[in-house]
């Protein structure tokens, strides 16, 4: 592996990007500034908006696709070309919440099958500790016919890019890396600086990263896990949640999170991870757990609030046209997959309500593929019963409470503010029924 660093600076070889997806898709792009880089994903139709200069995770925007020196394309034996190989692949849970490394190992037959000798490979996908070396390293041997150690090396370098954050970037981030090796170690670290400009921290071992990125997550999820446990408490209790935090934030050491639904692609995720490994090794997680039941539960709790509220407001349930504005994971993302809206969209439709879902930052097609949904867009949301404003979008923060009346059929306004983007005092005293977490 020695003078691969000098090379790929050289431009005497070439790095891979395994995906190119939200996480995959920057790192290439952040990279394509310094030395040549392959941008591999099976994708076809990804590709090719890729080569039309489009960018469908909005990370990086058009104008740095069509500007870019990425070498895109879903042939794989274009991997023969790159010695450094860098898998961005996204890993799932399976419905019963177990890991799902399907893309993962699919990922490492690829890169197998086009490995030669003298390379490295990095994966960056989230993992429970053991995952790169017990289970990629094996494959990748099968496959190339190599020997890791001897005839090519890997290592791990967590992804910390926050989807639809402008602020915290690959360039802005300490990345976290690590290799099987001393000189790997020391490779990677030298590769990632090209693009990393906050700095990599040297993690001891490859297990090491494995377990750092897997607890971020963790830890953030039984945050917010609290926080909404804490609102569940508040609501019986009749005080604003969002009150009482403002009014413990002012503690110079109290943690500003907020309650909410927690989705996407690693809060929801990365703790299944870390418990499923713990339970291999004899240990059922409490704290963690819990914290991933009652995130898991408050689609059903936003729900069952609302139907109270009509209930008791005299609003015929079955049939009742209710708006959800936002569907995505997150706010400003396009990203719908395991996004948390869709347990309140399925609740509702258990009590015979179909309700208008309006997101226009969402990927439609994506909102179709994995939901049947057909998004309606906000000028064409009229007539409703109660409104769910459940995604934080910058567009739906600028609506104004005329904007709101506008989606009303009825004297009766029933609004639940998930979020507690929206000042509460305005809408209420102008009649509604508001309800936030």
């Amino acid at each position: 592996m020695n003078g691969l660093y000098e090379n790929l600076i050289d431009r005497r070889e070439k790095l891979s990007l395994v995906g190119l997806g939200y996480v995959g898709i920057p790192i290439a792009v952040s990279f394509a500034k310094k030395i040549d880089v392959i941008g591999f994903d099976l994708n076809e139709k990804k590709i090719e908006l890729y080569k039309n200069g489009i960018d469908p995770t909005q990370e990086v925007g058009d104008e740095a696709i069509r500007n870019t020196a990425v070498e895109f394309t879903s042939d794989e034996a274009k991997l023969k070309e790159a010695k450094f190989h860098i898998v961005a692949v996204p890993t799932p849970v399976n419905a019963d919440h177990t890991p799902n490394l399907v893309p993962v190992e699919s990922a490492s037959r690829i890169v197998g099958r086009n490995l030669s000798k003298g390379s490295i490979v990095v994966y960056e996908s989230t993992v429970y500790p053991g995952v790169t070396e017990d289970i990629c390293v094996p494959i990748l041997e099968k496959e190339s016919g190599l020997v890791c150690g001897k005839d090519f090396k890997v290592g791990y370098s967590p992804e910390r890019i926050n989807p639809g954050d402008k602020v915290h970037r690959l360039e802005t981030i300490v990345k976290i890396v690590s290799g099987m090796d001393e000189e790997t170690l020391e490779t990677v670290a030298k590769v990632y600086s090209l693009v990393a400009l906050a700095g990599v921290h040297k993690a001891e071992s490859i297990k090491v990263a494995e377990a750092a990125k897997v607890i971020e997550n963790s830890q953030r999820d039984i945050n917010i896990a609290f926080m909404n446990e804490l609102s569940i408490i508040f609501h019986k209790l009749g005080i604003d949640t969002k009150a009482v935090l403002e009014a413990a934030g002012t503690k110079w050491n109290f943690l500003k999170f907020a309650p909410g639904l927690v989705g996407g692609h690693c809060i929801g995720v990365d703790p299944y991870y870390l418990t499923y490994k713990a339970e291999e090794i004899g240990y059922h997680s409490q704290v963690i757990l819990s914290g991933r039941r009652i995130n898991d539960s408050m689609g059903q709790y936003v729900t069952e609030s609302l139907i109270k509220l009509m209930a008791k407001s005299g609003v015929p349930i079955s049939g009742a046209k209710v708006a959800v504005l936002g569907l995505t994971f997150k706010e400003n993302c396009p990203d719908t997959r395991n996004s948390r809206v869709v347990d309140i969209i399925h609740e509702l439709r258990e009590y015979g309500i179909e309700p208008v879902v309006c997101d226009d930052v969402a990927d439609k097609g994506g909102a179709e593929r994995e939901y049947g949904l057909e998004l309606t867009e906000f000028e064409k949301v009229n007539n409703c019963d109660a409104v769910v404003l459940a995604v934080a979008h910058d567009e739906f923060k600028t609506l104004s409470k005329s904007d709101f009346d506008a989606l009303y059929k009825n004297e009766t306004k029933i609004l639940l503010d998930v979020k507690g983007i929206l000042d509460r005092k305005t809408f209420e005293s102008a009649g509604y029924k508001y309800w936030r977490l």
